[in-house]
């Protein structure tokens, strides 16, 4: 470490020390965007995880299932309102919720949120922390709509009781018949006589976290017309059945049946009639904000760019963008590690120069998408959301689909590399062999690779057009 000074050591120095194993500021490399606050949550975050999930992720994910205290841990411990905040959280939160790591709520950027989900990522695949936090963050959206549209009643009650660890909330709107045409859900909410309550009828799939939760974000079909937004309290007449897929185990994906269930006229999210609206526009205006979940491909008119339609998941692929990160780092981590130790033909795996030039490209792909993503965070922070939206939303859904093809190169030459320890579930090569059985859960939501692709590129001349048409002088 000579040639080091005990400056850069200090400040640029961090975690693990195998190749590509941490993001370059972590490796002694300086950053414009980090600072002191940065570190000081990375370091929390880490050993909040050390501590409270790597010890038990392969039992939880056995068991499909996540201990009912650790939502209120989270919560005790700061994780779960910067979660929701995104990237700066709200004056009237700041204060009257815990920051993980003493964080000055007043600094929270977005590199502060993307450092608390780059640090859950170690724990290898995304089943856990969407299932412990899903009702939270990006997946849902439930607490960022109830925050721009709810009643009053609905901020002072439903909202704390869910960021102080009360309670548990998931979006509800994905149906069997109802996935990326959100306008299809057959789900009805038909007002009673005396007008005091709706009675809601149907079934939800899909959804995330759902088998740990107590509320519901339910967007419904009015019986009256239109969609509308209801929060669902827990209640006679719900019944919850746990989804097996093929991986993500502990995210507690659920079946939501609402037989003919009673929900009072003071759960309505804005107006009757208007929930579309909201869900919609809510995608959109998240752009800034780093949480959104909207149906696959769903995409519509975009004020920007008259007649064209823009993505509404422009931050659910950023996010997705995080977590793919990370599980490369995990990837090469964990295969780079085994390869030093692994002898072959009488030398070690890495001593054979075609595994050299697998890490190679492994690790060339993963330190543009960091490269990438930090990029596109600090952009996202200097423009206005309309600004975000006209000249990102293209580029976001370009990264989403550029992460994925990233992580599905990745973990399928780390395997290589691995052989059969990175098949087998457990030990040295488990966080590899999680993130093999999860890849999809980062790969599918969000978009598929083939739309977000021809979406970015039809965006992207659609922006060249609008720049175009600006009078001469103004560029």
């Amino acid at each position: 470490m000579a040639a080091l000074s005990a400056h850069t050591r200090e400040k640029w120095l961090f975690g693990s020390k195998l190749p590509y194993a941490e993001a370059p500021w972590a490796r002694g490399c300086p950053s414009p965007y980090y600072r002191d606050s940065h570190r000081q949550l990375r370091q929390a975050m880490r050993s909040w995880v050390d501590k409270h999930l790597i010890p038990h992720v392969e039992q939880w994910e056995e068991a499909a299932s996540l201990p009912d205290d650790l939502y209120q841990q989270a919560a005790d411990d700061g994780l779960l309102m910067p979660m929701a905040a995104g990237s700066s959280i709200p004056a009237d939160w700041r204060g009257k919720f815990p920051v993980i790591g003493n964080v000055d709520p007043a600094e929270w950027d977005g590199f502060h949120d993307f450092i608390i989900h780059d640090e859950f990522g170690r724990i290898g695949g995304v089943g856990v922390e969407n299932g412990l936090v899903g009702g939270v963050h990006w997946q849902t959206l439930a607490i960022p709509a109830i925050r721009r549209f709810g009643s009053e009643h609905l901020q002072t009650t439903i909202v704390p009781k869910i960021l102080s660890g009360a309670g548990r909330i998931a979006l509800a709107v994905t149906e069997p018949d109802a996935g990326s045409d959100v306008q299809g859900l057959q789900t009805e909410a038909v007002l009673s006589d005396d007008g005091s309550h709706f009675v809601v009828s149907g079934m939800k799939k899909w959804i995330t976290s759902g088998m740990y939760c107590d509320y519901f974000l339910t967007l419904t079909k009015d019986a009256a017309g239109g969609f509308t937004l209801l929060v669902v309290p827990p209640s006679q007449g719900i019944s919850k059945k746990h989804m097996t897929v093929s991986g993500s185990t502990a995210a507690g994906t659920a079946f939501i049946d609402y037989d003919d269930v009673h929900v009072s006229v003071n759960m309505v999210v804005g107006e009757r009639g208007k929930g579309l609206k909201y869900i919609m526009s809510n995608f959109n205006h998240e752009v800034r904000a780093h949480n959104t979940l909207v149906s696959q491909n769903t995409l519509r008119p975009c004020p920007a760019i008259p007649g064209h339609a823009c993505a509404d998941e422009a931050m659910q692929r950023l996010f997705l963008g995080f977590q793919a990160l990370r599980c490369a780092r995990v990837c090469l981590e964990d295969s780079m590690d085994y390869a030093m130790s692994r002898q072959t033909f009488g030398k070690p795996l890495t001593e054979h120069a075609v595994i050299r030039f697998k890490f190679a490209h492994m690790s060339r792909e993963t330190e543009a998408l960091q490269a990438w993503i930090e990029a596109l965070i600090y952009q996202l922070s200097q423009l206005s959301p309309a600004e975000a939206e006209f000249l990102l939303a293209g580029t976001t859904a370009q990264l989403k689909a550029h992460a994925g093809i990233v992580l599905e190169h990745v973990v399928r030459e780390a395997i290589q590399i691995m052989g059969g320890i990175g098949l087998t579930r457990g030990g040295r090569g488990g966080r590899v062999e999680r993130i093999w059985r999860d890849v999809k859960a980062l790969t599918v939501p969000g978009g598929s690779e083939e739309i977000l692709l021809d979406f970015a590129s039809k965006r992207s001349l659609k922006v060249a057009a609008e720049l175009m048409k600006e009078p001469k002088g103004r560029l």
